[in-house]
């Protein structure tokens, strides 16, 4: 696993806010820095990824790291 140089915890927080937070995350960002995103919202570990991608991003990992969480990295373009 890469060491993010950012992490954004939208634990506790279901659609839309955890896409919408990442994607203003990212663009604050520096090419090549990572982005680790944590969330517990099912549907927000499936949209991230795809949101991510479609701006250029690319996603390094989604893993789930308990029952209801997942750890979304991201190294942005």
């Amino acid at each position: 696993m890469v060491e993010a140089n950012d992490i954004l915890d939208c634990r506790g927080e279901v659609c839309p806010y955890p896409d919408v937070k990442s994607k203003r995350k990212v663009k604050k960002m520096n090419s090549g820095e990572i982005l680790k995103i944590l969330v517990d919202y099912p549907l927000s570990a499936e949209r991230i990824p795809e949101t991510m991608k479609s701006m250029g991003n690319e996603v390094l990992s989604v893993e789930k790291t308990d029952n209801s969480e997942w750890e979304i990295q991201v190294k942005i373009k």
